[in-house]
């Protein structure tokens, strides 16, 4: 097909997404929206055989919201604008040389997935583990190990974010009580064994820098049979404190809160605990002597509050008596073939969505949106705005793009066919979806107080079944 640009007007500019999760759904959802005169045809591709990314593979089964965003990235795809090509690997089955190829434009939403770094001594001892390794366990990533070390009574979590919450709350909370939810059989079976008595959650600064949010904090409380701890020497506040609580009625609203559970010395004797630490600055995971190579304990220096709201250290040390530590304190963002990467903040180097190469200037056609263009940071929500700023400069370079050479949308097709590439699709995600949910139906596990129990859906973890069922094999 010749590229002049008179047959380039005539036909739909064609638009490449590199992830399915949030990111990208939100991005093809604005471009689809855009006011213009002329038309696109996106094509929405991801490495895993469902779509939905972090909300399916990186978000608590239990999370109050996720039935919400699920449902309105479901209305977007279900329109039948906008084509899912799943268990499609970037840099393996198609290269940037591909996707330039067949495409005007290519964003890159592949978002963060590994655990940032925590350098204290001990953090390689046998118990030491990454929460964002956790998450993908308990969400059923098809990529993970099936089993999970669950040994430990005494656990630490290290974080004051939403992610350490999820942690330590699927950590604490009984396996019956998660049967509601989309967990997969292998996690509940591994949780049920858990013999976890006290779940710890240390942060470095005091309860009015948290970095939670109010809904999942509550969430907390909902537990059963999970009694909250708090500890009166872990509430200081400073000026700046003080002011964040004043101009900010989320933090109000967390600080409220976390003092009246203060207050209330909640302690029914349930069997399980969950501990809320602040003003903690991790120094060292130690060996247990009685088990070489394996966690022992974490020390923690106990902090101050500045006047400013940060904190300092006051060099008294602390001890917590621990069997493993979980290290939710952020995610980072993994390099891709071809693209430039900036290693110290885990993105692609961009300008406000445009990728950019070494000396700064944009390479043509190419961007990104998401955590992996701004890092992993902000709510999910957040995107949104990634995504039409983004959206916002390829409309404005469209007439400069590089014109795909083969733009027919029967082309990738085909070129994936000819690789063997067992690509799956939105019908087959629908496919996949109404199999879990038969799954979940068909689930028999009597409830004590009814007599019966409803599974809403039981997450399939193995890749090869994900893709037999989605491509009806």
């Amino acid at each position: 097909m010749s590229n002049s640009a008179a047959d380039r007007s005539q036909r739909p500019m064609r638009v490449a997404i590199i992830g399915a999760g949030p990111a990208g759904v939100y991005a093809a959802d604005i471009l689809t929206k855009a006011e213009r005169d002329f038309e696109v045809s996106i094509d929405l591709f991801d490495k895993y055989p469902a779509p939905y990314g972090l909300i399916r593979y990186g978000v608590a089964p239990d999370h109050p919201r996720i039935k919400g965003i699920v449902n309105a990235l479901h209305k977007v795809m279900d329109r039948g604008d906008i084509r899912f090509l799943g268990n499609v690997h970037y840099g393996k089955d198609l290269t940037l040389t591909d996707f330039r190829h067949f495409y005007d434009a290519i964003i890159f939403a592949t978002g963060a997935i590994k655990d940032a770094d925590m350098s204290i001594p001990g953090v390689e001892l046998e118990g030491s583990f990454g929460g964002a390794d956790f998450v993908s366990w308990y969400d059923g990533h098809p990529d993970v190990p099936r089993e999970w070390p669950l040994d430990a009574k005494e656990v630490a979590v290290i974080g004051n974010g939403n992610v350490a919450l999820d942690v330590a709350r699927i950590l604490s909370k009984h396996a019956d009580d998660l049967l509601t939810t989309e967990i997969p059989d292998n996690v509940y079976e591994g949780l049920k064994k858990s013999p976890v008595t006290d779940v710890h959650i240390f942060g470095r600064r005091g309860p009015a820098q948290v970095k939670f949010t109010p809904l999942e904090l509550r969430e907390l409380s909902h537990s059963r049979d999970v009694d909250i701890v708090l500890y009166p020497e872990d509430f200081e506040f400073d000026e700046g404190s003080d002011e964040q609580i004043r101009s900010n009625n989320q933090t109000k609203t967390m600080v409220n809160t976390l003092t009246n559970w203060l207050v209330e010395e909640q302690d029914t004797g349930a069997s399980r605990r969950l501990h809320l630490h602040f003003l903690h600055s991790p120094v060292e995971i130690y060996e247990d002597p009685a088990n070489p190579g394996k966690v022992g304990g974490m020390k923690f220096e106990r902090n101050e509050l500045d006047g400013t709201g940060n904190a300092r250290g006051t060099g008294e040390i602390v001890d917590y008596p621990v069997q493993a530590v979980y290290r939710a304190i952020g995610y980072f963002g993994s390099e891709l073939p071809e693209v430039g990467f900036d290693s110290r903040r885990g993105v692609i180097p961009n300008d406000g969505g445009r990728v950019i190469d070494e000396s700064g200037t944009p390479v043509p056609g190419i961007y990104t949106t998401g955590w992996i263009k701004r890092g992993p940071v902000g709510l999910i929500g957040h995107t949104k705005g990634d995504a039409l700023e983004t959206i916002g400069f390829l409309l404005e370079d469209r007439l400069g793009l590089p014109a795909a050479e083969e733009p027919d949308e029967d082309a990738i097709i085909k070129l994936l066919e000819d690789r063997g590439v067992e690509y799956t699709t939105w019908e087959g995600w629908l496919k996949l979806d109404a199999y879990e949910k038969s799954l979940g139906a068909s689930y028999v596990h009597p409830d004590p107080a009814t007599g019966e129990l409803v599974r809403e859906r039981v997450k399939v973890v193995d890749r090869e079944e994900m893709i037999r069922v989605a491509r009806g094999q």
